[in-house]
């Protein structure tokens, strides 16, 4: 998609920070890796009732996959969708690995506060989503397993996760098509799994324009996606005060 041409805005978010806003149906949110390595661990809530969020299983079972990339779609707990991914050159979003937390950091990495180190401090993905979603009245409670873009994770013959280091290069990006009103909540910080050496996040940039016509048909090709895209349209029919 030619983004220059209904580019509404765009914004840097340098790695390890953090960034929430409300992204309208109709548009189209380009995540972009900016120097390579990137992870975005990313939540979705409905703006008009935040009490329905994105939903992990639902996601993975009614897609019959264990890692999203363009034609999935990324479901509510209330069987509707919040968005489709349109466009992916990374190939692949891991969706079970959670957050890194503050002291899964320090063991990793060490300890550099704000106090002493300022904009260089460590940030975990876990203190990151809690600032943001401190801005919306909601908190830790309102954590749900969220997705990591960007990042691959498989799992071994033995079962075990492997993170997959190098998978995605500068200049990738997620294109994420919203059917819904979202409040979305993003951490630029390291995937918990992440083998580099040294706390180094690589910046997200995220650029927002209006989804051409017919975008989210690539997403309808899978049956639940189908539901749950008639159940979202049914939605916004019943709150507008329209025929259902």
């Amino acid at each position: 998609m030619n983004q220059q041409k209904s580019l509404l805005w765009q914004e840097d978010i340098p790695g390890g920070c953090h960034w929430s806003g409300i992204v309208r149906r109709g548009t189209t949110l380009r995540l972009t890796d900016v120097d390579g390595g990137a992870n975005a661990a990313v939540l979705f809530y409905n703006r008009e009732e935040k009490l329905e969020r994105y939903n992990m299983a639902d996601t993975l079972k009614s897609q019959h996959t264990f890692c999203l990339t363009k034609g999935h779609a990324c479901h509510s707990d209330m069987g509707r969708i919040f968005c489709c991914i349109t466009a992916d050159t990374a190939g692949w979003n891991d969706t079970v690995c959670g957050l890194s937390d503050a002291a899964l950091i320090q063991q990793k990495y060490g300890i550099a506060r704000y106090q002493e180190h300022r904009n260089q401090m460590h940030r975990s993905g876990l203190d990151g989503m809690l600032i943001e979603l401190g801005k919306w009245g909601l908190g830790r409670r309102d954590i749900v397993s969220n997705i990591n873009f960007f990042s691959k994770v498989v799992a071994d013959e033995n079962g075990e996760l492997v993170f997959h280091a190098g998978h995605n290069r500068a200049g990738d990006y997620v294109d994420l098509s919203f059917e819904m009103d979202t409040l979305m909540v993003l951490s630029a910080a390291p995937h918990p799994l992440d083998t580099a050496e040294f706390y180094q996040p690589s910046a997200v940039n995220l650029s927002l324009s209006a989804t051409p016509p017919d975008t989210t048909a690539a997403c309808a090709s899978i049956a639940e996606n189908i539901r749950g895209l008639n159940n979202t349209q049914r939605f916004y029919a019943a709150f507008s005060g329209g025929d259902v």
